[in-house]
This record gives C-alpha cells, structure tokens and sequence, in this order.
C-alpha cells in the first residue's frame, strides 16, 4: 500500500468546499470575519500546535485555537479579498480533515471514532490468535526437529496471508495519521509506532521469501493488537474526560414551541426564537432561551447554573435561563435572550477560552514533544547501528530499533497536562464554579492570601428587614403598599416582609428621597431620615445600618432597620480557610462601623473600610510587594481593577459585568464554599499534572535502557508504552474521583 493512497487531501478539501463553510462565516464588531470549524484525526497537544501555526502563518489570520477536547478550531481573519476555504486548505493538506462546527456532530464523531477503533481491534485479535498458533506450531516443530523446510515454509505463507490484510487494515489508525504528518514535513507519535509494525511485517515477508528461519508476523499483528486496545482505552479516558463545555452543548434544546399571536403554538428551530417571543415550556423540557417568566408557577432543576442540587420555585417575574429543566408544571416566558447569547452560550464561551489557553504546563509539554520525536528516530537509528556492528545481524539489529521506536513513543507526555485541565474543568462545573483563565488553575495553587470584598461578596447583596417585631402590622402593611411602586432595594425589601397587596394607592416616588402618598387625608412618607423629618439627635440613638423611616403625618415616625444577608457557608468557609493556614482580609468600600461587625461575626482579625477602588488596588500591590500571592473575591464596579490586580481573583455570577471579566474564575450560586472547593481543585490538579510528568520521565528513564539494550521485544514495548498512556490518563481521572469524597 501506497503511503499516498492511505489518505487524500484533495477529497477532504473537496469535501470541505462541498460543505458551503461561507455559509457559516460571522462578523464581529470590528469587521472581522470569524467561524467555528471541526478537526478530525488530532490525537495530541503537537497537532493542535501544527494546526494553529500552520494558521497563524498566514497574513490575514489574527487569531486561530483549537480545543483539545471539543476539537473546535476558531478562526478569526481580516476578510478583504481572502475566503475561508483558502485559509484552511494547509491544514486540510496536513491530514487534518475539517466540517463546519456542529454540536450534535461532536458526540456522534466520538461514537464513530470508538467503532473505528473496534473493528480495527477486532481484526487485529482475530490475526494475531490465529498467526500466534501457526508460530506455535512453527516453534514446536523446530524445537523438536521434526518439521521439514518446506511445511515451515508453508506456514509461513499462511501466517504471511493472515497477518499482512490483519496489518493493513488494522493499522489504519496510525498509518493516516503517521502519513499526515510526514506530507506535512514533520513527527507525530503515530510515526515511530508505524514505522516499526510496517518494519517488522516487511522484514518478514523478507524473510519468508528468501524461506528464512524466523519470521516475526506474530510479533507485528500482536503488537497491533496491543497497540489499539491502548488507542481505545485512552479513546475511553478522554471520553471520560471530555470537555464540560462539550457536555453543556449537548444540553442545549434543538426546538422550541412558541406561542403565536393568536394563541395557538408553533414548533420552531432553537435558532429561530427571537427576543421578546413567547416560549411554551412542558414539563420535562429543557428551557430553549433565557427569559421572564410570564404565566406559570414550576420548580427547575438550576443544577447547572448554581451548581445546587434542590429545585428552584419560579413564578411570573422570575429570571429563568436555558439549558435548565423545567420539573414540575408547565410555563410561558418571554424570551430575553437567544441562541448563543444566552447564559448556557456564555458559560460556553468561558469553559472554551479556558481550556483553549496555554498555560505554562501545557507551553513546557508542547516544548518537550517539539524535540521529543526527531530525538527518538535519531535513538532508534543509533540502536540499529550498534546492534548491527556489535551483533553482526541486521535482522536482530532492526528488530531491537523497533522496540525502541514503540516504547519511547510520547503519548503519556502529550496527556501529562490536558487531561487534567479537563477534569479540573468539568469538576468545578459540577460545583458552579466556571475556569475563565487557562493558567488560572496554577496560580490559584500557589496563594497564600484570601482578601475579601464585602457587599456582595461575604453578604449576598441583598437587604432583610431586622426589626419586623417592632412594628405595627397595621404600619408594615401601609409601607408595604407604598413600597410596591418603587425598584429601590430598600423598598423592595420592606415589600418581601409584608403581606398581600392592599387597596391602589396614588404614589409619587421623589428621587433620592423615597415615597410619599395620601391616605386618609394625610400625607404619608417613606424614605430617608430628612425627607420623614426625623431630627439627627433622635436618630443617633439607633445601631449604623441601612434604613427607612415611615412618617404618617400624626406623631413619631416609624424606623425600619436593614440588614445584608450573610453569603450561606461565610463564617464556615472562613474558618476552614483559616485553619488551613491562609491569612484572610476583609477590604471594603463600606463604613467602619459596619464592616468591622461583619469582620467580628466572621472572625476577620484584619479589615479594611471606606477603600477606593484605587486604594484596593495599592493594598494588593503591598501585599505582593511583600511576597504575598492573594487571591481577590470581590464583586462590584469598584473591585473589578482590585480583580485584575490580584495574582488570581474569584467573582460570583451575580457580580457586575466588568467583575466577571476581570476575574478568573466566576462561581455560581450563594454558597460561598466555592472559595474552598476551587483551591482544593487547584492544588490537586498540580499536584497530579507534576505527578504526570514524573510518571512519563520515570517510564523513559526505564523503558529506554532496556529497549537499547536489547532486553524488551516490539511486543513488549507495545504493552509498555500503552500501559504508560493509561496510566497518566487514570492518575488524572483520580481528580474526578476525588470530587466524589466530601471528606477529602
């Protein structure tokens, strides 16, 4: 077989052509042209390199990544005079074969694959049993002395028909890959591993030929089989390991029934809801869009937005979001937000810019492969010519640079590093916890500073009313109604405390100030201290704290006092950060008097009030000064330069924009116990990348000595080498595992 003819190039790119890829061209903001493709038969971190520098190498192209896991390739490109398909035909004539980007194809591309590599299993078994009898025989008969010339001849015909279709069919899976590489001028690992089963069974035929003694037709199909069932496995492993932004996708609906004018329903595309459509959801259904719930009461499972485990109640006026399952009744909702642009799309986008990034572990894995293979042919040719001069037989001299170019093959270096970002990846999903940062994950394992922000952060950012007790039902009703006709958070608090809505009232809100309205004949105020006409002096007997006054125009007025809700999990996630020896800073905008209460309720002993944003970021910048690395949690305007300032941040979900942009990693929900489970994460996950890496070196540090020097056999360095990939892979998933221990 032809290398030629194991791949085409020009039918992959026709293929391409055929697709109409402009169809799937978009723009950004600026003008540039951008589309989202799908790589097949990329195997490791060195064929994403190939794939992005083959890109970048043109002009026009700004910006090119590839995920390891979903095996999606972003393009962005300056598009005056230049299209798509002349931008990816290189890469396409490297042997890396690419359709437009389709979600729904990514699973059934990984199902395909894992058949591919069965059938190919399958032969492989079915040869290497059969060629390992006849080789049985052969061997008996030559031990014995009974077996003539010709019957060993015989068997090794028969053994040459078994074995050769068994080789060309079954190693498919490297062939195309090894044949991709060297039409693009350069090594993959699949090029040593084929050189060496093509070598074995070529030297046999050879040998059959010229009816030689030994044949080694078993040891080329054996090694095939071995080979495949590691390819499997490690097939497997990544499947287990498979990108959390891929398994959001699959989540997305592909329909959606939308509630007509008249009032009848419609099945549409998920693509074709627009804003402001109303969207019918049945129970059992997965919401298609973001949006406001318009009729309906139901529970949703929220799991994958808040990372919590119990449904949410939703009623009209809830915020309700795709990808979450609708449980118990169905509902109507307004579409706000569509396709991609909605916060499955987002966590999306930011799952994908973190595993697309370089992080240093992954920069010194792709610098390591970058030399790895043209130093393994470079051994395996010196071990040729040494067995060769000192032996004096080429055939054991070739059989031993054989052993060396499978064992030294450098699969468990390539999966030292992605393999772990991905199951990082996917466990922090499961806890609400999204990875914006591709080296955040590292740094976040080298802090030994938490600082704290308050007001939304430690607290939820939402205002109880404390004092319910000591007002008058008669009063908190009449505050309740006028509260209604304000969005202010004080007001909306004192209308969460109070009961049903009474009789209309006519109010006029005063901004800055607060509510007023008349009600049986008299004026009746809520608002601000000056505006209730309460003097200074009678008002300083009270605690500092937010607060309202209702003034009904008769007598004293009425105080109503506020507290910010305690972020659930505060006090214990401060405490066990503390145990385990982080020094803990509160940092806040707000007054002394109240940050220092949450301070003590927490058991901060080091806090700061009334901070700048400018100020934050200069108490940041002392800390690093004097050898701290601090992780920022913080969510507002304010924190987001305090954010970027840090040597890594954390923001929750309900923080400003800015915030979420700045941080590097964003956590949903209100338990602040993320803080906790994100650094655990961290830390496991360098310890388990170093733990990789210390596996792939200990292996060549054994396997290649023993492989020069003629101790190991093809076939047994096919069990190694195979053995070594599954083993990182396993070691990785242990992070998966750990997740599942809450005592850990």
């Amino acid at each position: 077989m032809a290398l030629g003819d194991i791949i085409s190039p020009a039918a992959d790119y026709d293929n391409f052509v055929s697709a109409d890829p402009t169809a799937f061209v978009e723009t950004d903001q600026d003008g540039n042209a951008m589309v989202h493709l799908l790589v097949e038969n990329m195997h490791c971190a060195n064929c994403i390199k190939t794939i992005e520098q083959t890109l970048r190498s043109n002009p026009a192209v700004m910006d090119a990544r590839v995920n390891f896991s979903t095996r999606r390739l972003f393009l962005r490109w300056h598009p005056e005079g230049i299209d798509v398909t002349d931008l990816v035909k290189p890469v396409i004539d490297l042997g890396y074969p690419l359709t437009p980007y389709n979600p729904a194809m990514m699973k059934s591309a990984s199902s395909e694959e894992n058949a591919r590599l069965l059938r190919a299993l399958a032969v492989a078994g079915f040869a290497a049993a059969n060629v390992m009898l006849l080789s049985v025989s052969v061997w008996a008969g030559l031990f014995s002395e009974d077996m003539g010339p010709a019957t060993r001849d015989f068997l090794h015909w028969v053994s040459a028909m078994i074995a050769l279709p068994a080789v060309a069919y079954a190693g498919q899976p490297f062939f195309n890959s090894a044949a991709a590489a060297l039409r693009g001028g350069r090594l993959n690992m699949d090029v040593p591993i084929s050189l060496a089963v093509i070598l074995a069974a070529g030297m046999s035929l050879a040998e059959t030929v010229q009816s030689g003694e030994h044949v080694y037709f078993d040891a080329s199909v054996t090694l095939l089989f071995f080979l495949l069932i590691g390819r499997y496995l490690d097939s497997a492993a990544r499947n287990k390991a498979r990108s959390a932004a891929e398994r959001l996708l699959l989540l997305k609906a592909v329909a959606a029934t939308v509630v007509l004018p008249d009032g009848s329903c419609k099945t549409v595309p998920v693509e074709a809801v627009t804003p402001g459509s109303c969207v019918r959801i049945m129970v059992g259904d997965r919401l298609p869009v973001d949006g406001v719930v318009a009729t309906g009461q139901s529970e949703l499972d929220v799991s994958l937005i808040t990372g919590e485990s119990l449904p949410t109640a939703v009623r009209p006026g809830d915020n309700v979001f795709a990808g979450t399952l609708n449980l118990s009744a169905p509902l109507e909702i307004g579409a706000t937000k569509t396709g991609d642009n909605t916060l499955l799309g987002d966590i999306v986008r930011l799952m994908e810019a973190a595993e697309q990034g370089r992080a240093k572990y992954v920069r010194l894995a792709d610098r390591i492969a970058g030399f790895y293979a043209p130093a393994v042919h470079l051994l395996a040719a010196a071990t040729f010519i040494g067995w060769w001069i000192f032996a004096g037989s080429w055939q054991n001299a070739l059989m031993q640079a054989v052993a060396v170019l499978i064992i030294t093959c450098p699969c468990a270096l390539g999966l030292a590093v992605p393999v772990v970002q991905v199951v990082a990846s996917g466990r922090l999903l499961t806890k609400g916890i999204l990875v914006k940062a591709a080296d955040g994950l590292e740094r976040l394992a080298e802090i030994d500073t938490i600082v704290f922000d308050k007001t939304g952060t430690l607290t939820e950012g939402r205002l109880d009313l404390i004092n319910r007790e000591e007002i008058a039902p008669g009063d908190l009703d009449l505050a309740t109604r006028l509260s209604r006709h304000s969005r202010h958070p004080l007001a909306r608090a004192v209308a969460r405390a109070g009961s049903g809505p009474g009789p209309h009232l006519d109010v006029e809100e005063i901004p800055g100030e607060g509510l007023k309205t008349i009600f049986k004949g008299r004026e009746i105020r809520l608002g601000n201290r000056a505006f209730c006409g309460v003097a200074e002096t009678a008002a300083s007997e009270f605690a500092p704290g937010p607060e309202l006054w209702l003034s009904k125009g008769d007598g004293d007025a009425i105080l109503f006092r506020f507290r910010d809700r305690l972020r659930s999990g505060a006090k214990e996630t401060i405490e066990k950060l503390k145990a385990r020896g982080f020094a803990v800073e509160l940092l806040s905008g707000d007054r002394p008097a109240v940050v220092e209460e949450l301070a003590q309720a927490l058991g901060i002993d080091t806090w700061r009030a009334q901070k700048t944003p400018g100020e934050k970021v200069a108490r940041l910048k002392a800390l690093s000064e004097e050898g701290c690395k601090v992780l920022m949690v913080g969510d507002g305007l304010n924190d987001a330069p305090a954010l970027a300032a840090a040597h890594v941040s954390l923001s929750p979900a309900t923080a400003a924009d800015i915030s979420q942009t700045a941080a590097d990693f964003v956590f949903q929900g209100r338990d602040l116990s993320a803080v906790g489970e994100v650094i655990q994460v961290a830390r496991a996950s360098k310890r388990l990348i170093l733990q990789n890496f210390a596996l792939a070196f200990l292996y060549n540090l054994i396997a290649v000595p023993l492989a020069v020097g003629g101790i190991v056999t093809p076939l047994v360095a096919a069990v190694a080498m195979s053995s070594s990939s599954l083993v990182v892979c396993l070691n990785s998933l242990r992070l998966r595992m750990d997740g599942k221990n809450p005592t850990r």
